[in-house]
């Protein structure tokens, strides 16, 4: 199984996407969600010490605060 990421220019693709579905030739799935999971996975895969959610809480924290001082 291979994944891909597409971006739909054209409403007709996203038809053409849901026919090919239809078919049981490719599986649609919202992939906002999923991703930033494998992401964590990811990087705790690459960490002797996985961060804690209060550390990663902070780090959205501090993260938000500079986006919004701009």
């Amino acid at each position: 199984m291979e994944t891909l990421r597409i971006d739909i220019l054209n409403p007709k693709a996203k038809k053409l996407l849901k026919d090919l579905a239809d078919l049981d030739l490719i599986k649609i799935k919202n992939s906002t969600q999923a991703d930033f999971s494998d992401l964590l996975k990811k990087f705790r895969s690459k960490s002797s010490e996985s961060p804690s959610l209060n550390e990663i809480t902070k780090e959205v924290e501090k993260a938000r605060k500079k986006r919004n001082e701009q």
